[in-house]
């Protein structure tokens, strides 16, 4: 299957957003999603982007039923090990499901990957749900391995009114 792996522009905004909607549908957390194109467009080409993305897209002959070419993106923004140094973190892979199994995904992440060693980054992080097997066996096949089965670290979040009062000190 003929596609090509691009860097995001700010015209690919639509389109993440619209496949953002989509991952979160396939993960069952359809109403968590508060960002919009706009946000997108702000946070990810302003002076200083909080995130990167890339785009895999078809020819226009291989579109999708909806009449896509966009047909998966991955988000990913640079971090930092206290213990290894430079670091990616790999927000979002999606793949939409009719064009899954022909090598998108895995370019897709290879991509990440190649930005990442390009940048000086000695790992890739990522997180994926422990119920979504066909996507751990994936990561599993690639190389990766499970940190939280591995070394028992678990991800953590603080958000909302939690995060107002930790920043304040109340907690």
């Amino acid at each position: 299957m003929g596609f090509i792996i691009r860097a995001a522009t700010l015209e690919d905004c639509k389109d993440i957003s619209r496949m953002i909607l989509e991952l979160a549908e396939y993960e069952k957390v359809s109403d968590q999603v508060k960002i919009t194109q706009r946000d997108l467009e702000q946070d990810g080409f302003s002076k200083n982007p909080f995130f990167h993305g890339i785009i895999a897209e078809v020819p226009e002959d291989l579109k999708s039923k909806e009449g896509h070419t966009k047909v998966g993106y991955a988000l990913y923004f640079y971090t930092y090990s206290s213990w290894k140094g430079r670091a990616v973190y790999m927000e979002d892979l999606y793949v939409m499901p009719e064009f899954r199994g022909k090598g998108i995904g895995k370019a897709l992440m290879s991509k990440v990957s190649q930005l990442g060693l390009a940048a000086g980054c000695t790992q890739l992080n990522f997180t994926v749900l422990d119920w979504n097997k066909s996507s751990l066996d994936f990561y599993l096949k690639q190389g990766c391995w499970d940190v939280t089965s591995d070394l028992g670290y678990h991800c953590m979040r603080c958000e909302g009114v939690a995060l107002e009062h930790l920043a304040q000190g109340d907690l």
